[in-house]
């Protein structure tokens, strides 16, 4: 990741109203802190060790709901869609309308399963594949993080 791609994601979080954000790729390690008025408080970029040999028990898992990580891996024939987004996960559209879908819903690469919000703007989020909705991993008015699972499909 190069200086001006963290600038950008710096102003990103800074005007997405987001308390914190932590970002961990292979060898670069960021955490972003605002405040209440969307100022960036803190910065921190850690450049990562090679090969380490403590830090991935030593980091504690922010989103690590045990329950929902067991399925995921007892049927690997499941499509996991993420989120493509930092932002508030909605399962309808407006208080007042029905659900966008349903544990054993039947979709369509295509169809809107859920909204995102983020910076005040609500970007519905599609299908990328076509089959039924076997669970749904996040709570209605929940934040989520970017590549957070969210929906597990069964294409079959």
């Amino acid at each position: 990741m190069d200086l001006k791609e963290i600038q950008n994601l710096i102003k990103f979080v800074a005007n997405s109203g987001v308390a914190e954000v932590k970002l961990e790729m292979d060898d670069v390690k960021i955490t972003i802190r605002t405040t209440l008025e969307g100022n960036v408080s803190e910065a921190t970029y850690v450049q990562m060790p090679a090969q380490p040999a403590i830090l991935p028990t030593a980091i504690p898992q922010q989103i690590s709901p045990a329950p929902a990580v067991a399925p995921i891996v007892e049927n690997t024939n499941y499509i996991t869609i993420k989120s493509p987004m930092i932002g508030t996960f909605y399962r309808k559209p407006s208080p007042d309308k029905p659900l966008f879908v349903e544990v054993g819903s039947t979709v369509a690469k295509g169809n809107v399963l859920c909204v995102i919000e983020a910076m005040k703007l609500f970007n519905e989020i599609e299908s990328e594949v076509s089959g039924k909705i076997v669970k749904i991993l996040v709570d209605d008015m929940s934040p989520v993080e970017y590549d957070q699972p969210l929906f597990l499909v069964d294409p079959s």
